[in-house]
């Protein structure tokens, strides 16, 4: 009796082990599994390398292709005017004339100076031909005399020529009397009448003169897009006194200086205004096609993560996360072109999140 119950000992305890070991087993494989469960899983796409054009919607101003104040350049009163604001105007035309008696007197007087120091001239010439050709005989004229008379006509000859140009100088002061359109353009505004004193160190100009068949469209460039401005990039505008006629333009000049204090490139397109449509001044809505001149890197928009400590891409290298910041470029509808530290090869999440830190392990879906 007793070696049955020794016996059924031995058997309840055998198969409480090997329930016990059935247990451990199942609860392994369970831990096994959550711990897999814990890693997630993401999508990831590489980066896409394109040049596409892209609008760039920015402020203009139309500006007078040529545009000066005109200024008296000698003082005097007005005497005449012959155009007014919004007088049509050629180079060269007649726009006012002054008066300015001792600027006229002054100008006869070395007239009358320049033509006596002639005659002296020509006689000292005569004079010294004369005595030239009685010294080729021997004994006629004396050396000395000859000396003397040249001497004479080189004095009188020096004293000519001065005075010559003391009377171009005086006749081109008297000339400053006219005042003359500088250009073909407009009169847009006359700041002076008959009987004011001008010139000198009055600052007031005569007139405003504008050539506004032609007109200058200006333009800022940011500098992130300065570029992408080739010699053959077009702009469409718009101005607010003509809403829905759309004018074109091509790049004529560009300054390749950016200016330091708005960090932008000063461009000009020139704008065909024969029809005097549009009006210096005006501001202008500019609507430009641009391209890169090189490829660069595009991402979809969701895979950039904009937090408080910067913006950057989420890189997926053997199984974990690794932060890569990036500068944001253009953004085309669902597509964003990012800079930084980055290839085509490289695997970035599709869906990036601030959630996952630097170094956490990952699941790429297959």
């Amino acid at each position: 009796m007793k070696s049955r119950n020794i016996a059924l000992f031995i058997i309840t305890s055998g198969l409480a082990a090997i329930m016990s070991a059935c247990s451990t087993g199942k609860s392994e494989e369970a831990n096994t599994g959550k711990e897999a469960s814990a890693i997630p899983v993401v999508e990831v796409i590489s980066p896409l390398a394109d040049q596409p054009p892209y609008p760039l919607s920015l402020p203009g101003e139309l500006k007078p292709f040529e545009q000066v104040d005109v200024f008296a350049k000698a003082k005097g009163f007005v005497k005449k005017l012959y155009v007014d604001r919004g007088s049509r105007v050629k180079k060269g035309q007649l726009l006012a004339v002054l008066e300015a008696p001792e600027i006229s007197q002054q100008y006869l007087s070395v007239q009358s100076s320049e033509r006596k120091l002639y005659e002296n001239y020509l006689y000292s010439r005569q004079a010294y031909q004369r005595l030239k050709k009685a010294a080729s005989k021997n004994g006629a004229v004396a050396e000395i005399e000859l000396d003397r008379a040249r001497a004479q006509l080189r004095s009188d000859s020096a004293a000519y020529h001065s005075a010559k140009a003391s009377t171009g100088a005086s006749a081109q002061l008297k000339d400053y009397l006219r005042i003359t359109a500088p250009f073909s353009g407009t009169i847009v505004s006359r700041n002076v009448s008959v009987g004011a004193l001008v010139g000198e160190n009055n600052s007031t100009p005569l007139f405003t003169i504008a050539q506004q068949e032609r007109l200058r469209l200006t333009v800022s460039i940011p500098e992130k897009h300065g570029h992408s401005v080739t010699r053959n990039t077009l702009a469409t505008f718009t101005v607010s006194n003509r809403p829905g006629k759309t004018h074109k333009a091509s790049l004529s000049r560009n300054s390749g200086l950016l200016d330091q204090e708005s960090r932008s490139i000063a461009v000009e397109f020139d704008v065909d205004n024969r029809n005097q449509t549009l009006a210096g001044g005006e501001y202008a809505q500019v609507k430009l096609m641009l391209k890169r001149p090189d490829s660069t890197l595009w991402l979809p928009a969701s895979s950039v993560v904009q937090a408080q400590s910067g913006v950057f891409i989420l890189k997926v290298e053997n199984g974990l996360v690794e932060r890569i910041p990036v500068a944001l470029g253009i953004r085309k509808k669902e597509m964003q072109e990012v800079f930084g530290d980055l290839t085509t090869e490289d695997k970035i999440l599709k869906s990036g999140t601030e959630e996952l830190e630097e170094g956490a392990a990952v699941q790429i879906k297959k």
